[in-house]
């Protein structure tokens, strides 16, 4: 796939950095199809850094299922968790913020949305650092490998206090899946479709771009610094917010939509392609 030509970028604010915050997606986007970060990726995002700029992971995992990524990676700032929910210390292992949905809200939209559907083979994403990700019958995980995940009945997936739901359909595409899901119970919840087999019910208004602006008022940077890089529909609001919006060219048609630039592939180190040019080394 052919990358749209970049257009000029200057510093938001007359200083010598093009951005002051990188914000990358972490699978299909920092992460290749193998689950790691080139070296060539590595060494683009540690001359951004060095010139003074600030690198944020921004993803659909929960802190539980991307800690042991963050750790692999000895990534150790400040991330963005859960599509927006939590606001994740990497260094310290702590969560800074954690937002729920709640039970009864969730119990009600997946009720509307089978009524609409048919029945629907759902996960739920415990609250806390260390909460389990419980799959009820028939619900199979696409993403990943070796994440954790306990095996439940339907009967206990609300059991405690959870930050999302995962839905999945045996006919239905995702995004036909998602589309229904709005339709049925957009009143209700949030919903994203965040990679292959996996559409999520979120607390209302919760996205990335949420969490990502708690995040930088920590780090006392703005959207007006920032350049956001993501693959899919949960990366659309992270787009709107950030000043500049970089698809991968393996991104969901929705992003590409609304992206300013196209890079390459995960594979092809696309977000190292668009450092290197806007922090060269040396």
């Amino acid at each position: 796939m052919s990358t749209t030509s970049p257009s000029p970028v200057s510093p938001a604010d007359g200083g010598d950095l093009p951005f002051k915050l990188v914000a990358t997606d972490l699978d299909g986007t920092l992460l290749s199809s193998s689950e790691t970060v080139s070296a060539r990726t590595r060494a683009a995002l540690a001359t951004a850094t060095s010139a003074g700029a600030l690198h944020i992971i921004v993803t659909g995992r929960s802190a539980t299922w991307a800690r042991p990524v963050f750790d692999e990676i000895g990534y150790r700032g400040i991330a963005v968790c859960g599509q927006g929910a939590q606001v994740y210390d990497a260094g310290a292992h702590k969560l800074l913020t954690s937002l729920t949905l709640d039970r009864r809200v969730a119990a009600l939209a997946i009720e509307k949305i089978e009524a609409e559907t048919g029945p629907l083979a759902i996960a739920a994403n415990q609250d806390g650092l260390e909460g389990d990700v419980l799959a009820g019958p028939g619900y199979r995980l696409q993403i990943g490998s070796e994440l954790p995940v306990v095996q439940v009945g339907s009967h206990e997936l609300l059991t405690a206090p959870i930050s999302k739901l995962y839905i999945q359909h045996s006919e239905l595409s995702d995004d036909a899946l998602a589309e229904a899901a709005r339709s049925a119970a957009g009143d209700l919840v949030g919903v994203v479709m965040a990679g292959a087999g996996v559409v999520e019910l979120l607390p209302l208004g919760l996205s990335k771009a949420t969490g990502l602006a708690v995040a930088a008022r920590r780090l006392g940077v703005t959207a007006a610094d920032t350049i956001a890089f993501g693959d899919m529909p949960n990366d659309v609001p992270m787009f709107g917010w950030a000043r500049h919006g970089v698809a991968m060219a393996n991104a969901h048609r929705e992003l590409l939509a609304v992206a300013d630039e196209v890079t390459l592939s995960n594979d092809e180190d696309g977000v190292a392609a668009v450092l290197e040019r806007l922090f060269p080394a040396g």
